[in-house]
């Protein structure tokens, strides 16, 4: 997992600019967001929406790498609007990848993140963060990482029932596989998670993917989602 402003921003495999859809009710902000980001290296703005509903057809025609999704918005809001368009992205292009959703948001505590990365956002970023952060989250999203502030996480899972309790008991998780969790929790990268293990990124990486595959996970992001609610890291939690 990564922290925006902690690695080198990354492009496409082919070195191509990242594609970007920006979705957001308020078009002062839309309007605003596109301008900035169109102007950092390595994004190109491919369209724009206006209300989850047309986030939806737009990603589907248009194919973006990353969707920048504003949650509050008119006609279906972004957690619907994400959970609809990652399924029906898998449908409609099986030999493609969907669109990334990266979820921008005001506050750090807006319950509707959490439920909106546990419907398949990568991640969230705050809207007042600098432009250069939230490109470098557009970009980090696109190479396959998500984009997570561990702190914000806990304090909204914090104020959360516990939803998915049962989703590690289920999962039969090796003592391994947890570790590697709560390590992920804590917003590691693979690559510092083996380095903290002793272990190969190659071993790490099999961890990871076994995670999601037992809990059912869409991503990482929601592997730790699903990490908080269940017990198994709690609020504070360090490492």
């Amino acid at each position: 997992m990564t922290h925006a402003g902690s690695h080198p921003a990354p492009t496409s495999p082919a070195g191509t600019p990242v594609t970007l859809l920006i979705a957001d009710d308020d078009e002062v902000t839309r309007s605003g967001l596109r301008t900035l980001l169109a102007a950092q290296p390595g994004i190109t703005v491919v369209g724009e929406a206006a209300d989850g509903v047309e986030a939806v057809e737009q990603a589907l025609r248009l194919r973006p790498d990353v969707v920048l999704m504003d949650v509050r918005m008119p006609r279906r809001n972004g957690i619907e609007a994400t959970r609809q368009l990652l399924a029906e992205s898998a449908e409609s292009v099986a030999s493609a990848e969907p669109p990334k959703v990266v979820v921008i948001t005001t506050f750090e505590n807006d319950g509707y993140v959490t439920a909106a990365l546990s419907a398949g956002a990568s991640g969230f970023v705050l809207k007042r963060l600098p432009v250069r952060q939230i490109a470098e989250a557009v970009r980090v999203a696109a190479a396959g990482e998500a984009i997570l502030f561990p702190a914000a996480l806990r304090r909204m899972v914090a104020a959360r029932p516990l939803g998915s309790a049962e989703a590690l008991p289920k999962a039969a998780l090796t003592e391994r596989e947890e570790e590697v969790l709560r390590l992920m929790a804590t917003g590691l990268s693979n690559p510092e998670i083996a380095q903290s293990l002793r272990v190969s990124l190659e071993t790490v990486k099999t961890h990871v993917g076994n995670v999601l595959t037992k809990l059912g996970a869409q991503n990482r992001t929601h592997a730790v989602v699903i990490a908080y609610e269940s017990g198994l890291v709690v609020p504070g939690f360090t490492g």
